[in-house]
């Protein structure tokens, strides 16, 4: 059974449907990816499958529980963690006051300590700032403290949601180095991606999504090396 199960998902705004029965899973340690243009329907995915949208049809089913339609928060604390697009730092707090709202729902204080400890050491520039407000943090920097503050949540599964956007390419290359090291933790990884060529370097499987329907789907390496992927998303 894979971790997570995305059924025949329908969403809409309204009267506009954004997603028109939407299917895939994301295994244990796998990383999976949704491409696709602007307005495709990647971000209402993550949005509907964390709870933050309601879908008008369909299923959401993670860790062998229905979670279709529960709130946010308990999806939260069902260990699915997303990374909002636009990072959503808190600007006025401090880079360590950010990373502890991660922890809230945590008791274990040792192991909170601990994981503190190793995104400090992992994320040096954020333990340089650790008391700066995080308002005052580079667009990269902040990146990094959305990332660190959904790993201090211990997540079961992470969803990142365009973590690269508006980055010079040095700082992209950062972003999908930390990518990287997650993946290598075997913590699955649900990616959405307006670079369509590094997202499909790191994940396993890849969905091509156009007008909330998936068309195409397989390895990323096969759709790496798909005319049609390339043209459309890698020229």
């Amino acid at each position: 059974m894979a971790l997570l199960e995305v059924h025949d998902i329908h969403t809409s705004y309204g009267a506009i449907r954004a997603l028109n029965g939407i299917s895939f899973t994301v295994d244990h340690g796998e990383v999976v990816t949704l491409i696709g243009a602007n307005g495709a329907g990647k971000s209402t995915t993550l949005n509907t499958i964390s709870g933050l949208l309601k879908p008008t049809q369909g299923r959401v089913i993670f860790d062998g529980r229905d979670i279709t339609g529960w709130r946010a928060d308990r999806v939260t604390a069902a260990g699915l963690i997303q990374v909002p697009e636009g990072r959503q730092i808190i600007a006025p707090m401090t880079v360590l006051e950010n990373l502890m709202i991660g922890a809230h729902l945590r008791k274990d204080t040792d192991g909170i300590a601990r994981d503190l400890d190793d995104i400090m050491g992992r994320f040096t520039r954020l333990a340089e700032r650790r008391d700066q407000k995080a308002g005052s943090l580079s667009g990269g920097e902040q990146q990094m403290l959305a990332v660190g503050r959904a790993l201090m949540a211990r997540p079961r599964l992470l969803m990142l949601d365009e973590p690269s956007m508006g980055l010079a390419p040095l700082l992209v290359n950062e972003v999908f180095a930390i990518i990287a090291a997650i993946k290598a933790q075997n913590i699955p990884i649900l990616l959405v991606e307006q670079n369509a060529r590094k997202a499909l370097q790191i994940a396993n499987t890849a969905h091509v999504l156009e007008r909330g329907v998936i068309v195409q789907s397989d390895q990323a390496a096969r759709l790496r090396e798909d005319p049609s992927v390339i043209l459309a998303y890698l020229g």
